[in-house]
């Protein structure tokens, strides 16, 4: 009789109780289940804004870094071509290495904030192969030698002098390594072996082995360094500092190059560091351009008129040191609507146009100036960014040559002579 009265109503205060009492049994799996079902999409949700806001932080945080280091290394760039003693020599090295350390950072926090979403994207640039391992030498050297560490560097003769890839990442990659074997290492040395190995047709392997005489690791430690944000042993990374960050970005950048990293323990301890990558040979693409040199449209001394488009007052005074080294006079504007009005006047022969700018960015200041009638509107145009990624913009908006900061004396000078090359082909 308890259920018909239940369903008739005749026993209506007990059924109610019943309602309230014995339905729980039932009913809180349901309740329970869409609750864990908000509580994750509300998860799926916060990480999926996740990276991204990570992401814009880190672009953000790395653009701020980059403009102070810009001057950093063009001033210790001039300043090492200038008449120095060798005391004020180190100095200027030690500035300049530490500068490219902080840079090497910075790329490596953005890269680490990209990889969960389009990975790492690996520019193509000619660049000295055999320079670029010196100098990570130097750094080695510098930073063994303050910390009281023997330090030993041996670059294969067999080395190419032009290759094509990123030297940006690649250096970030050295850096990494390079500052976890002396970080890591309190007795005997550290060593750089920079060697080539086969590669596909065209291409060239290049291995950068970096091996310390420090704590050494486990196979269960080694498993975890590739973890982005996880170290190794959190004793260790308690007593010797960092973020274990970089060894997840070196790993992706390495097989975006073409490569991969490989770790192994030495005997009598310590730890083998070996990075490969794959470059280009540039002797293809230095014939593609032979012919195009003799259509030069001025000799690379002759004096030219700049237009610089920057806001930063910081960059305005690096900017101007090194046209001004490079025997070229340079006028300043802050603001990329000004750029189309003073290109019109024809008082420029080149435009260096920075990408970020308060009102228009400089892609729309480009797009202006491009609109204005020949010639002034085939005016050499080059684009200036923190960002590598603003060079397909640029370039589609009608710059003729793209730099990243920080700026060397050396790119500025390749990048003026291109631009004008083109400018003088387009007229």
């Amino acid at each position: 009789m308890v259920g018909p009265a239940g369903v008739g109503g005749i026993m209506a205060p007990k059924s109610r109780s019943q309602r309230i009492t014995r339905p729980p049994k039932r009913r809180p799996p349901k309740k329970r289940g869409i609750g864990v079902a908000a509580g994750k999409a509300r998860k799926r949700a916060a990480t999926a804004d996740g990276p991204g806001i990570v992401e814009a932080a880190l672009a953000a945080f790395a653009h701020e870094v980059r403009t102070p280091l810009t001057g950093i290394l063009a001033i210790s760039d001039l300043l090492a071509t200038s008449d120095l003693d060798e005391r004020e020599r180190r100095w200027v090295d030690t500035i300049k290495a530490g500068a490219e350390h902080l840079a090497s950072l910075a790329t490596l926090f953005v890269d680490a904030a990209r990889s969960g979403n389009a990975g790492i994207g690996v520019r193509h640039d000619h660049f000295d192969l055999r320079g670029l391992a010196r100098s990570a030498g130097d750094s080695l050297a510098g930073r063994a030698a303050a910390k009281g560490l023997r330090s030993a560097v041996d670059i294969s003769e067999k080395l190419p002098a032009l290759v094509v890839g990123d030297p940006v990442r690649l250096r970030a990659a050295l850096e990494n390594l390079i500052d976890n074997a002396v970080k890591f290492t309190e007795q005997g040395g550290v060593v750089l072996a920079v060697s080539a190995t086969r590669g596909v047709k065209g291409k060239i392997g290049v291995a950068f082995a970096v091996s310390d005489s420090g704590i050494g690791l486990t196979l269960k430690e080694i498993k975890r360094l590739f973890r982005p944000f996880s170290q190794a042993n959190v004793s260790i990374a308690s007593r010797f500092g960092g973020a274990g960050l970089g060894l997840s970005s070196v790993k992706q950048l390495a097989r975006a190059m073409g490569g991969d990293i490989v770790i192994a323990q030495r005997r009598g301890g310590g730890t083998t560091f070996t990075l490969t990558v794959t470059l280009a040979r540039a002797k293809a693409a230095k014939a593609a351009n032979s012919g195009a040199d003799a259509d030069l449209p001025s000799d690379p001394a002759t004096p030219l008129r700049v237009l610089s488009v920057e806001d930063n007052p910081f960059g305005r005074v690096v900017l101007n040191a090194i046209l001004t080294e490079l025997g070229h006079q340079a006028e300043f504007i802050g603001r990329g609507e000004a750029a189309t009005e003073r290109v019109a006047r024809g008082d420029f022969d080149a435009v260096l146009m920075d990408m970020v700018l308060p009102g228009i960015t400089g892609i729309e200041a480009i797009r202006r100036i491009r609109s204005l009638g020949a010639p002034l509107g085939r005016i050499a145009i080059i684009g200036v960014s923190g960002r590598d990624d603003d060079e397909a913009a640029s370039r589609a908006a009608g710059a003729d040559a793209f730099l990243v900061k920080p700026v060397s004396p050396r790119a500025l000078a390749i990048a003026l002579l291109e631009a004008r090359r083109r400018a003088a082909a387009a007229t």
